[in-house]
């Protein structure tokens, strides 16, 4: 397909499986944000389909994307708190704010700020918070450490490590090799090369 009159996501094929965490890597303009927006079914391919398995059909709600600028996707008008319930207010549907912040280390102090008042790496947190209340069956994450410090990084590592042995399928973009080859092992294959 065709992006800012680049060639990208030429004769690309990809699999995300319930259960398990798919890497996708490379250089920058090659795709991979693009390749996350067409799974997530927001960039409308120039030629090629994206099929699903009719067991693990994603349903409305069931495909969560992690976006690498927190700010982008946040309304700034929204407490943390608002932003990490919403999935479940619009359900209408009880939640346990404390327990989800404390799964992704976000200081329940900060769900009363909004996201000018907190950091990079707390409203990222929150966002996966908000994953967590959603509970996807897929997880699209587009450089989810990127906005992270060494100790944030190793837990949200951890706990992506943990949705994925939960059932949900992953899909990881990343620069660092060293967070793709983490999460996404080699002897299973779960490894995208992307080339342009």
């Amino acid at each position: 397909m065709t992006y800012d009159d680049t060639a990208v996501l030429q004769q690309v094929s990809v699999t995300i499986t319930p259960g398990t965490t798919t890497g996708i890597t490379g250089p920058s303009g090659v795709g991979k944000t693009t390749l996350l927006g067409v799974l997530a079914g927001l960039v409308q391919p120039d030629t090629g389909t994206v099929t699903w398995d009719e067991q693990a059909r994603p349903s409305r709600g069931s495909i969560a994307l992690l976006a690498q600028h927190p700010r982008l996707v946040c309304n700034p008008r929204w407490t943390l708190a608002a932003i990490v319930a919403e999935p479940a207010t619009i359900h209408r549907e009880a939640i346990d704010l404390e327990t989800v912040c404390d799964r992704v280390g976000l200081d329940t102090a900060l769900l009363k700020r909004f996201p000018a008042q907190v950091s990079d790496g707390q409203l990222q947190r929150a966002c996966l918070a908000r994953i967590l209340v959603q509970r996807p069956l897929y997880i699209l994450c587009d450089e989810p450490t990127s906005m992270l410090d060494p100790i944030a990084t190793r837990d949200v590592m951890r706990l992506l490590t943990a949705l994925a042995a939960d059932g949900a399928g992953l899909a990881v973009v990343s620069h660092d090799r060293a967070v793709i080859d983490t999460l996404a092992p080699e002897h299973l294959e779960l490894r995208a090369h992307i080339a342009s």
